[in-house]
């Protein structure tokens, strides 16, 4: 997809914070014992329980009017990483990760936090984007990384042991001034950054820190392509070598991933895309867009039509509200303006249950990858009107928070073989969708 442009760093350009930055790829003996994991089967016609809350250390006097903007789990699912409207990344480690899961934690509205963060990383402008190393474990400090993109900044990549800046990946506008990246993502290898920028991405090599890049068009000399800010992207898991971008132009595309060759562009959103997310067999994408009530599923080995759709209440916010897929790869949960999380069956495309998880817009919903557990982020910017010269806000526990859920299990699979349950059976992941949409 249009002409690959190579950039080199200046002979006597200076060195990046940090040194060596990533190991190899896991062993295969860890990879065996990561197959061999039993994964729990989520019951989510019962409400889960608010295991951990957050929402006093996100409030501060200099601040009050701050508010999360995203959660994430780490890969391993040792901690998650929350970012927000201070310019600030925090990180949470799961206590005795997670073996006491099933204790409720009654803190709806409670008068402090169940705990503080373990990691802060405060940076200059505002976050675009954050994501972690696709092989993080805590358990090796190399490999403990996570990348954000920040305005006027370049990619950062940070250590999530000590908080300090490993080292940092550059790129140049035409008046060599810093161009920020609007979206960022690892490659499933873990090689190599993957950048979004207006018309166009700039792919890093992660060993090689600095201003050197290969600079792919989205859009090509006749003008046919992807146009817009590249605001959201995803590799497809099944090792397929697809990449998906999401445009603030309301399309998304699909490339290949070794030369970003252009394979076909959607069209059906009614806002700018914010998320896109693979299915775990790859054969599927979901994609949501900003003041757009719908994500939409598309079967991207036709790529014509829209398989169904899945409401959220996002029509009137231009928050970016991310949505996640859990681990067995069968529900979908997203949040939305109406502090509910939604649970969607992805077989059938119809609405399974909901739970209320704020009072406020629930704009970030992840599930822990090996744990039947989840975690939301909550809030959205207030303004305050004067009253009697007092301009404080007055928010309860459940705005602007961030909580840990702990949902109800019956089974377990192993290998993707069913055990102990009548109700699971082994067809392949969307084998029975309906083909149009609702």
């Amino acid at each position: 997809m249009g002409e690959e442009d190579e950039h080199h760093p200046p002979p006597n350009s200076p060195n990046v914070a940090g040194e060596g930055i990533i190991g190899n790829n896991p062993s295969e003996q860890e990879q065996e014992q990561e197959q061999e994991y039993s994964w729990p089967v989520i019951q989510f016609n019962v409400p889960p329980q608010r295991t951990y809350h957050f929402c006093h250390q996100f409030r501060t006097a200099s601040n009050p009017n701050n508010f999360l903007k995203g959660v994430k789990w780490s890969p391993d699912g040792s901690c998650f990483l929350t970012s927000s409207e201070d310019n600030t990344l925090r990180m949470f480690t799961l206590p005795d990760y997670g073996n006491n899961h099933l204790n409720e934690c009654s803190v709806a509205a409670a008068s402090e936090d169940s705990y503080a963060a373990n990691l802060f990383v405060y940076e200059g402008e505002s976050v675009y984007d954050f994501c972690w190393y696709p092989y993080m474990s805590a358990s090796d400090p190399i490999t403990s990384v996570f990348a954000t993109t920040t305005r006027d900044h370049p990619i950062h990549l940070w250590d999530a042991t000590s908080g300090q800046l490993r080292c940092t990946y550059r790129a140049y506008d035409a008046m060599d001034e810093i161009a920020a990246a609007f979206s960022i993502a690892f490659n499933p290898a873990g090689t190599k950054i993957y950048a979004g920028y207006n018309k166009s991405v700039r792919v890093f090599d992660l060993h090689c820190p600095g201003r050197e890049f290969k600079q792919y068009s989205t859009l090509k000399a006749n003008k046919e392509g992807q146009r817009g800010i590249i605001s959201a992207m995803a590799f497809s898991p099944s090792h397929t070598g697809m990449l998906a971008m999401g445009s603030y132009s309301r399309t998304t595309a699909i490339y290949q991933e070794d030369n970003m060759e252009l394979l076909y562009v959607l069209h059906g959103q009614e806002g700018g895309v914010t998320h896109v997310q693979f299915s775990k067999d790859g054969n599927y994408l979901y994609t949501g867009g900003r003041k757009d009530p719908y994500i939409l599923c598309w079967d991207i080995r036709k790529a014509v039509d829209v398989v169904y759709k899945l409401y959220r209440s996002s029509e009137y916010t231009n928050q970016r509200i991310l949505f996640d897929i859990e681990p067995l790869g069968r529900h979908l949960g997203t949040g939305g303006q109406d502090g509910n999380v939604h649970i969607y069956d992805l077989q059938t495309g119809q609405w399974v249950s909901s739970f209320q998880a704020a009072l406020d817009t629930v704009n970030g919903f992840s599930f822990h990858p090996y744990l039947p557990m989840a975690a939301s982020s909550s809030g959205h910017r207030r303004f305050v009107i004067p009253d009697d010269g007092n301009g404080d806000l007055h928010l309860s526990g459940d705005e602007n928070c961030a909580s840990v859920w702990s949902f109800s299990f019956d089974s377990v699979v192993t290998n993707g073989v069913k055990i102990n349950t009548d109700e699971l059976d082994s067809r392949p992941e969307h084998q029975n969708l309906h083909q149009d949409p609702e």
